[in-house]
């Protein structure tokens, strides 16, 4: 997408751009809270028309990132995804997958870029006290809950008409308030496996509480209706 497609989004409210990690974003401040609010993949247009929408109307800060595709491209043409460059391991991981030709010193390259800014970065998207950080994503890869239920801690299947819609969280005190709603809902606070690199991990660990709100590409209603649900429960 084009600069001035992001240009017209209906941003309200104090804005500015930041650079981190390798990438730009949008910061939009609205009134005053402990909310945060993260759009990453630049593709994913549904999610970013939510949140514009949303920040229209309810106080927070936003981090909205300026790109129209789903991966970064950064020092030496390399490409990560912007959702996997929360830990040196997952980046390092992802750039071996999406460029498998590229040399180690290229790779390394980013990795210290990316480095040098990604603690002021965490900072800056993590909420003082108590507060959330909502991430809005969407799916259009065949992706949908059921690739998270082995390796959540707790699972709340209300709608599996509409799989592909879920939220996803890390406080088990969320959970039990978001499991009493019409939505797909999975815990996963204790994130094990392969690390990879992934915000929602990155919050689990440090016992943040985060909610992923995820639709498929094209279900701005159904992403509205959790975003919603979302801001006058929790």
């Amino acid at each position: 997408m084009e600069r001035r497609s992001f240009l017209a989004l209906p941003w309200f409210g104090r804005r500015k751009e930041i650079k981190a990690c390798g990438a730009r974003f949008r910061v939009i401040r609205r009134g005053s809270t402990a909310r945060r609010y993260l759009f990453i993949h630049g593709d994913e247009t549904t999610a970013r028309d939510a949140l514009a929408a949303h920040l229209t109307a309810h106080d927070g800060i936003g981090y909205s990132v300026l790109n129209g595709k789903r991966t970064i491209t950064g020092a030496h043409g390399m490409v990560y995804d912007p959702n996997r460059m929360f830990s040196e391991e997952g980046l390092r991981r992802n750039l071996d997958r999406l460029n498998p030709k590229a040399e180690d010193w290229q790779k390394r390259a980013v990795l210290e870029i990316v480095a040098q800014d990604r603690e002021s970065f965490v900072r800056r998207l993590t909420p003082p006290g108590k507060g959330l950080l909502v991430a809005l994503h969407n799916n259009a890869r065949g992706y949908s809950v059921k690739d998270e239920v082995a390796i959540s801690e707790e699972v709340s299947l209300q709608d599996e008409a509409h799989l592909h819609e879920f939220l996803l969280c890390t406080d088990p005190g969320d959970f039990a308030k978001l499991k009493t709603s019409p939505f797909n809902v999975v815990l996963q606070g204790k994130p094990g496996g392969e690390e990879d690199g992934s915000l929602s991990r990155l919050m689990a660990k440090r016992g943040i509480r985060y909610v992923n709100i995820e639709a498929g590409i094209g279900k701005a209603a159904e992403q509205k209706a959790m975003l919603d649900w979302v801001q006058s429960n929790l």
